[in-house]
């Protein structure tokens, strides 16, 4: 937990168990040590129910926060501009003195909470659209923010983001936007076998992301009701809130370029991650097939890597010990290039890369 944070906490803590008990302290009804408890017992509580609150707020980013703060002042603008329009209509029509006090009271409350109610609903509806702009000024940061991760619905279906994210290479950056989640359970509801299974494994990773306590995972409220398409919704999302999206899905991977967000490809980190072998290094490995050219086989790492072992052709379902002589990266992976010792020692050239 952050240390500013636990300092925090206890400093409100203590002040507020202080004031309790002053409070409790100052009334003369019941003996000293009891109302001195009491203060102390009021005080943990309410400290207790303000660390609630926290926890409960704490996955509102502060763009929710300011959207929340703004709808509840035109809100409150809304509700002063009724209760106006029905003092007037009260006295250009005299209803005021035939109405009981009591009723025109709950009158006024009722119009207050409805534009109050109208003015925050309104304007977090359209919190896409809110724009605070100075003319002649443009607003830059003075340093550069690391970028927001968003995810979408193949990454989560893939239990590797579990991994990734208790690194802690993406704390405080990791967004789930709430129309996503919805999909997901709408999925499981009326999918089909397929997309059911898959919606379930997407929400019982989301949950095991959530007990990540230093990932800090937030929600985005944003929706696109009149935008169909998920991976459009996720697009748009991208671009409103200036994040990158993270995905598994090689049609989004593609569309990086026409959107104009920056697209981080699941597999292309997975592969790059991959352990790296020097040339003249020596591994063990099981040859599984033949390759392409004679006495050449073929054999794989336990992360999935190929490895091609020219003179292993000879010892197909048998481990045999290799030297490294070079490594190609190709787009769909790496590719390791041996030479068996107990086989003759061959050169690679540029028609092997192609033809493997």
């Amino acid at each position: 937990m952050n240390v500013s944070l636990v300092f925090t906490r206890t400093f409100f803590s203590l002040i507020i168990v202080f004031l309790f008990t002053i409070y409790s302290y100052a009334h003369p009804e019941g003996s000293v040590l009891f109302n001195t408890v009491l203060g102390v017992i009021s005080g943990l509580l309410f400290s207790a129910f303000l660390f609630v609150l926290d926890h409960f707020f704490k996955r509102f980013n502060l763009r929710s926060f300011n959207v929340i703060s703004l709808g509840l002042f035109f809100g409150y603008v809304m509700g002063q501009a009724l209760l106006i329009i029905f003092s007037t209509v009260l006295d250009v029509t005299e209803l005021s003195d035939r109405l009981a006090p009591t009723i025109m009271e709950i009158f006024k409350i009722i119009l207050f909470f409805i534009g109050l109610f109208l003015g925050t609903t309104m304007t977090i509806r359209a919190a896409d659209e809110l724009y605070v702009s100075v003319p002649f000024v443009k607003f830059s940061q003075a340093t550069q923010k690391k970028k927001d991760i968003l995810i979408d619905n193949s990454v989560l279906t893939d239990a590797r983001i579990i991994d990734l994210c208790s690194t802690g290479i993406l704390d405080h950056h990791v967004v789930i936007p709430r129309f996503l989640v919805k999909e997901l359970y709408t999925m499981v509801e009326i999918g089909d076998e397929t997309s059911k299974a898959k919606a379930k494994r997407a929400l019982d990773v989301l949950k095991k992301l959530e007990t990540v306590s230093s990932l800090e995972l937030r929600y985005n409220d944003t929706d696109f009701p009149d935008i169909k398409d998920m991976t459009s919704k996720l697009l748009r999302l991208a671009r409103l809130i200036d994040a990158n999206l993270l995905t598994a899905d090689i049609s989004r991977v593609q569309m990086s370029s026409i959107e104009g967000v920056r697209i981080i490809n699941m597999h292309a980190l997975s592969n790059a991650l991959k352990p790296l072998m020097q040339t003249g290094e020596f591994i063990k490995i099981k040859i599984q097939r033949f390759g392409k050219e004679p006495r050449q086989g073929v054999g794989y790492l336990e992360d999935g890597t190929m490895v091609v072992v020219n003179g292993g052709g000879n010892f197909i379902g048998e481990f045999i010990e290799a030297q490294v002589l070079s490594v190609k990266h190709t787009s769909s992976g790496r590719m390791i290039f041996c030479n068996a010792l107990d086989g003759e020692h061959h050169e690679f050239s540029e028609s092997d890369y192609d033809q493997v």
